[in-house]
């Protein structure tokens, strides 16, 4: 089958593409004065239980925003990793008075939220519903419902997450990323599989609730349109029952940067781009004296907007990726500089070069860089104060990071009087270059041996952190040729005399995007022709059409042309089958073997195409095509198993594309031959 990777695609493509817009990003408006800043002082008490609340009164809206949050270790879980996660999704499943289904309809009856996770938990609402919703609250901390139904439930939808990540070089990046910085054996380090999930009972369950929802480690900040006297009653009352903990958290172990920089890879086949982390660990808090220096350092290095230096180098200078990034964290319990580029495979090596050039040179900044990234972090701080949510965290940072009372009041100051000095070298605070993790997840048969050019030692290991070693690149034996390898194929399906009477295929399949379900119809024809149709809950949002010559594209009633670069793509895939031809094609060569979802697959290469074929099956499992999206060269992998007949000619009933970083699994529920009309591609 031949255009699926453009069709499938197109559910990604047409909703961007689409609703693009055009931004004047090169005129900078002129700064007015540093504004004075006024931020109130919450009012704050604390319950018999330990529990401290701070309340801030704020009665420009009639709203009132309650978070909990507690501040402790992160705890290790051992053989049961995961519970924490459970843990939390099972919270606001009711309580022993109210069923989860009641709980949900009153909080929805409102008009408000409640929200519940592994470390607190957030309401909003309307200041006339907060009495009732924050009853609701408590009555899912204080009075947590937690059934082996719900859990049987949690454990599956956790699992099903896992499984449906196996081969996403993102997750399998940031997973052995993390377990190498921290170690797989410590609270920062372990990761969730299926077998600690399935292990998790309602009693770990129960232990871990009661250890991290504790009172005595918890802070309620509720800000909005109260009276504090009013809600220091409320909150007394709706928390009384909510008895503290005696649980003693255990100290976080001493980390260590690597000795020397180092590259350490996952081999991810199936990756339709190198995922590369970077990063180092260090003592760097917010109450030091060079935080401010510091973050303006990331800021301008790779934490602020497009115009940072390692983005400016690796998407606008060279192409390699849509987006690169830096972040300073400077948390109670775990400090960290990283960076971040899903880049092409091919040019991965360039791309960790040119991220350690733009790391290196920070050292050295320029007055109007340092000008630009001043005004846009008082920017960006003037604007947080709009938001609750961030007040609350200011209020709540001045306790938990121990800083001092005027350090909020005094941010833009502090912004204000940073030199070119201090910036330049706040650096050595949080950036390691010599002590560095560089990390990449992807197809190393694309940049393995490159690798070994850059100057650093390189390590390679499993999906979960086991060192093993570098992946040899299989040769084809002599025997087998292009020919050879579409023919296999071809008579694996069905033969030649059955796939040439094919004229039209139309597939119905269900998938899953961003939590919610899909229909997709796809017919596709002889001639180039193609008709994508995506439906909702009976409803069409999206819809593709190609008669041969040109298309359209249409979403939510809105109709468009198709991209030129678009059109040009259906035009050259004329074939059904392309194997039909590969004999006679100049365009393809025979490459090495390579492996897809564990099995040798040969790889068969044109300019903008790779197709793979099972070694032992002759089935084609997967292509990976080259494509321009937004102006950038990306390649969109496409996946085909669970092969079932159809008319006497076998065809995929599961399809996997990855476009972006974003996974999609297509569930082929029915297949049509040759039933296709003009009238389809109008």
């Amino acid at each position: 089958m031949k255009k699926s990777l453009y069709s499938i695609a197109a559910v990604f493509f047409v909703s961007g593409f689409m609703s693009a817009q055009v931004i004047d990003l090169n005129k900078m408006p002129t700064p007015g004065p540093t504004p004075t800043v006024n931020i109130t002082t919450p009012q704050t008490f604390k319950l018999k239980n330990g529990l401290t609340v701070l309340v801030v009164e704020d009665h420009k809206l009639p709203r009132v925003n309650t978070t909990l949050t507690f501040d402790h270790p992160p705890m290790i879980e051992g053989n049961k990793a995961g519970v924490s996660g459970i843990m939390a999704n099972l919270l606001g499943s009711g309580t022993s008075k109210i069923s989860k289904d009641d709980f949900n309809k009153k909080v929805d009856f409102l008009g408000a939220s409640i929200n519940y996770g592994a470390n607190g938990a957030y309401a909003n609402t309307l200041s006339k519903y907060y009495p009732e919703i924050l009853n609701l609250f408590a009555a899912g901390i204080t009075d947590a419902k937690f059934s082996a139904d719900e859990l049987a439930k949690a454990k599956e939808r956790s699992i099903t997450g896992l499984k449906s990540n196996e081969l996403n070089a993102q997750v399998i990046g940031n997973r052995v990323f993390t377990a190498l910085t921290y170690g797989k054996n410590t609270a920062m380090g372990e990761f969730e599989t299926e077998q600690t999930l399935n292990a998790i009972t309602l009693a770990d369950v129960q232990d871990s609730y009661k250890k991290s929802y504790a009172p005595n480690n918890g802070y309620l900040v509720v800000i909005g349109d109260v009276k504090f006297n009013d809600v220091k009653k409320m909150i007394e009352k709706a928390f009384d029952g909510w008895k503290k903990s005696d649980y003693k958290f255990q100290p976080l172990p001493k980390f260590t940067n690597v000795a020397t920089t180092e590259i350490d890879v996952v081999d991810v086949p199936t990756a339709a781009q190198s995922v590369i982390l970077l990063g180092d660990l260090h003592p760097l808090k917010m109450k030091d004296p060079n935080y401010f220096a510091a973050t303006t350092a990331n800021y301008i290095l790779g934490g602020g907007s497009l115009e940072t230096r390692v983005n400016m180098n690796l998407r606008e200078k060279n192409g390699y990726t849509y987006g690169a990034y830096t972040s300073l964290s400077t948390s109670k319990y775990d400090s960290n500089f990283g960076g971040n580029a899903s880049v092409r495979g091919e040019v991965t090596d360039k791309a960790i070069k040119e991220f350690m050039t733009e790391i290196k040179g920070i050292k050295t900044i320029k007055a109007d860089e340092l000008h630009n990234a001043k005004e846009k972090l008082k920017g960006s701080f003037i604007l947080s104060l709009e938001r609750p949510e961030t007040v609350a965290r200011f209020a709540l940072n001045l306790i938990t990071q121990d800083l001092p009372k005027d350090f909020y009041t005094n941010y833009l100051k502090s912004v204000d009087a940073l030199t070119i000095d201090q910036v330049q070298k706040a650096s050595d605070y949080f950036i390691k270059p010599n002590n560095m993790r560089i990390f990449v997840a992807g197809k190393t048969s694309q940049f393995a041996d490159q690798l070994d050019t850059l100057g650093y030692p390189v390590k390679y290991f499993d999906a979960y952190g086991n060192p093993v070693a570098k992946p040899a690149v299989k040769k084809v034996d002599a025997s087998v040729t292009l020919a050879g390898v579409a023919d296999k194929y071809i008579a694996a399906i069905g033969g030649k005399d059955k796939v040439s009477k094919i004229t039209s295929i139309t597939s119905v399949s269900t998938t899953k995007m961003q939590g919610m379900e899909l229909g997709i119809k796809n017919t596709q024809a002889t001639g180039g022709k193609m008709n994508l149709v995506v439906t909702m809950m009976g409803n069409t949002v999206q819809k593709m059409t190609y008669d041969g010559t040109k298309g359209y594209m249409e979403q939510q009633g809105n109709k468009m042309d198709m991209p030129a670069e678009m059109q040009a793509a259906y035009a050259k895939e004329k074939d059904l089958f392309p194997e039909m031809t590969f004999a006679t094609s100049k365009d393809l060569t025979l490459g090495g073997i390579e492996k897809i979802e564990g099995a040798d697959a040969y790889a068969v290469k044109s300019a903008d195409a790779t197709y793979y074929y099972d070694v032992k099956t002759g089935l084609k499992v997967g292509e990976v095509k080259k494509q321009k999206m937004q102006g950038q060269e990306v390649e969109i992998p496409t996946f085909y198993s669970n092969y079932k007949e159809v008319e006497g000619v076998k065809l995929p009933f599961t399809i996997k594309v990855n476009q972006m970083g974003q996974d999609m699994q297509l569930d082929v529920q029915s297949y049509e031959l040759n039933k296709a009309t003009a009238e389809d591609f109008k």
